[in-house]
């Protein structure tokens, strides 16, 4: 995967603030976000913009990317098990994760290397020491067969994120999944064969959700996914409810009106009462995501008044009438 500067993706100076890279990152996701625009790049844009903002916004991604460049990867996502050493994991690419363990050309011999994945087995790992010009230290595991060895390694779990879109959480759309995982050649050295899973997103699933996929870790061990949402261009996911901006138009704000709001169904329309005044939350019941039981969320449109920018001239002459004729004070004297 070629290496992006993300400041320079989201197009804020290295030192810029975390409100900065935010504001930057909606500006941009709305401008490319695939739903809005059709040209050729731009979904490939708004992954790259999606991309930097996840690791701009994360302190301490921010850190280890700010001292690591191009290296940053390292270790990622993935949290590995107590004496792991010197494996390192990373995660890429949105719909999939890949988990990269060492190069497989490390130093230390096998009875090092299965010490460090399995831990100390009575002795198990340490048995094969001294031994690999005779008979073979795998005994008992993976199929090899052993001379003299028997043991069963303890299972070691995974964990890692996966990203998901808003649509895909609400819809439940099953992810792929390809993992590269270590595996122990006869010679000791370790070779990397993928694995690949379909995971299907469990009813009321949100932010923060943590899926386990019982015995796919090493040996019988499990693998873990915390699920991600990615920001959206629309929404603001808080739990199952979304939280939606509305511009209104002064007179609509005045008069009141019915106006169309985008919901995970589809449009939906919400009444304006006359005389809302701006910054006003209003509630769309049962339109956001589902939990668990099968009830769902809310929608909460966040209203603003918004106006003519610029104004034409008929619409300056009308707003310079009213301000003659009317004699509502928004401030007290």
């Amino acid at each position: 995967m070629k290496y992006l500067d993300y400041y320079a993706v989201l197009g804020v100076p290295r030192d810029a603030s975390a409100d900065a890279i935010k504001k930057a990152f909606r500006k941009l996701a709305r401008e490319y976000h695939p739903d809005v625009n059709k040209s050729p790049g731009a979904e490939a844009r708004f992954k790259e913009i999606n991309e930097a903002n996840e690791v701009l916004s994360d302190p301490e991604k921010r850190k280890r990317y700010d001292a690591l460049g191009a290296n940053w990867k390292t270790g990622q996502d993935f949290r590995p098990p107590p004496g792991w050493g010197g494996f390192e994991g990373a995660s890429s690419g949105p719909g999939g994760i890949r988990f990269d363990f060492g190069d497989g050309q490390g130093g230390g011999d096998f009875s090092d290397f299965f010490s460090s994945l399995f831990g100390d087995l009575g002795g198990a790992g340490r048995a094969g020491r001294g031994r690999r010009g005779g008979g073979s230290p795998f005994g008992g595991f993976g199929g090899f067969a052993g001379a003299e060895d028997s043991f069963t390694p303890r299972g070691q779990d995974f964990e890692a994120n996966l990203a998901l879109t808003i649509e895909e959480l609400y819809n439940r759309e099953p992810k792929t999944l390809t993992l590269q995982v270590p595996v122990v050649q006869p010679n000791g050295m370790v070779a990397h064969r993928p694995k690949t899973f379909h995971v299907r997103i469990p009813p009321g699933a949100t932010d923060g959700t943590r899926i386990r996929l019982s015995g796919q870790g090493a040996s019988g061990g499990n693998l873990y996914l915390n699920l991600r949402v990615a920001p959206h261009p629309t929404y603001q996911l808080r739990g199952h409810d979304l939280d939606v901006d509305l511009p209104l138009a002064p007179w609509e704000a005045v008069l009141g009106a019915k106006v169309r709001i985008p919901t995970p169904d589809g449009d939906a329309t919400l009444t304006i009462p006359p005389g809302t005044q701006g910054g006003t939350r209003l509630r769309l019941a049962g339109k956001g995501l589902p939990d668990k039981h099968g009830s769902r969320g809310d929608v909460f449109a966040h209203l603003r008044i918004a106006v003519p920018h610029p104004p034409t001239a008929k619409e300056k002459a009308l707003f310079e009438q009213l301000a003659r004729e009317s004699s509502f004070q928004p401030r007290p004297r």
